[in-house]
């Protein structure tokens, strides 16, 4: 069997700083590991966390543990390897990993927007809404409906020629349409519709939700603007986060020819970073419940 191999190109003076790269990017990616364990291992402990909004909490913190395994081990590998290489096969199952897992974030934050507003704006009906089956419905959708539709131009592009075997980039991302002779028209235009059904439009109705929760604490008392602010106010700090970081993929994908090598480099060790640390850090600080128990945990 012809074994095809993709180079990474995207990485800076690897020879000379592969060691602390690979310290720096070891110790982060333990720090993404043991912080978001740990909150989900008190969700599943603590009685009093096992509530919907706290379940999706430890999912959503779940996939970025997952997202962050999908990277960090290769590029590890990567930083002591003398060639940054990767076969293909495995470039293309990277990709459709990572953009699966990528969406499922917008799908359970949405999910969470859905579940706040129900509590604010139907405190009533939330007992009877968000039971358990339901919730799991959520979180069956929020992992599956983006891996099907991201799997379909993965296995459309399986076969098609490569005329370039250099990705400009140090994991495997949608810089690999670069590589291949020959676009189709309609795979792009497919992936430009899963775009959409899995992250433009649960942002439109995350969005959406968070209006009619301001509006609806407004005018109610002060206790219910209390519990929006304390409730809604980290969704929406994981949300912009994860918005603009998607942003930046999207751009350098797109400018990769003008963007210059270094700064692509820093760029995308960023976001490989950041997200996967903010979130446990947001959840752990600002939910009070969370808080408390890791309080009592380290005291």
């Amino acid at each position: 069997m012809n074994l095809t191999y993709i180079t990474f190109g995207g990485h800076v003076e690897v020879e000379k700083y592969r060691y602390l790269y690979f310290v720096i990017m070891f110790m982060v990616y333990v720090l993404i590991i043991c912080s978001n364990s740990t909150i989900v291992w008190l969700v599943v402990v603590q009685k009093s966390l096992h509530e919907p909004m706290y379940i999706f909490i430890a999912a959503l913190l779940v996939n970025s543990v997952i997202l962050s395994t999908v990277i960090y081990p290769k590029l590890l590998i990567d930083f002591l390897s003398e060639k940054q290489i990767i076969l293909y096969q495995a470039c293309l199952f990277q990709v459709f990993l990572f953009y699966a897992l990528s969406c499922s974030e917008f799908l359970l934050l949405s999910a969470m927007a859905y579940d706040r507003y129900v509590s604010i704006c139907k405190p009533l009906q939330y007992p009877t809404i968000m039971r358990r089956t339901r919730v799991n419905i959520f979180l069956v959708l929020c992992w599956f409906l983006p891996a099907i539709q991201v799997a379909v131009p993965i296995v459309g592009n399986a076969n098609t020629p490569l005329c370039n075997f250099t990705l400009k980039g140090i994991f495997c991302n949608n810089s690999v349409n670069h590589l291949y002779c020959v676009n189709s028209r309609e795979l792009s235009i497919y992936g430009m519709v899963v775009l959409f059904n899995v992250a433009l439009s649960p942002m439109f109705f995350i969005l959406f939700t968070y209006i009619k929760i301001i509006i609806v604490a407004y005018e109610s008392c002060g206790n219910v603007r209390k519990k929006a602010a304390q409730t809604c106010l980290p969704h929406v700090l994981v949300l912009i986060n994860y918005s603009c970081l998607l942003m930046y993929d999207m751009v350098i994908v797109r400018l990769e020819s003008e963007f210059p090598k270094t700064a692509r480099f820093i760029m995308t060790l960023q976001f490989v970073i950041y997200n996967p640390l903010c979130n446990p850090i947001i959840y752990g600080l600002k939910m009070k419940e969370i808080s408390k128990h890791i309080k009592i945990l380290f005291s």
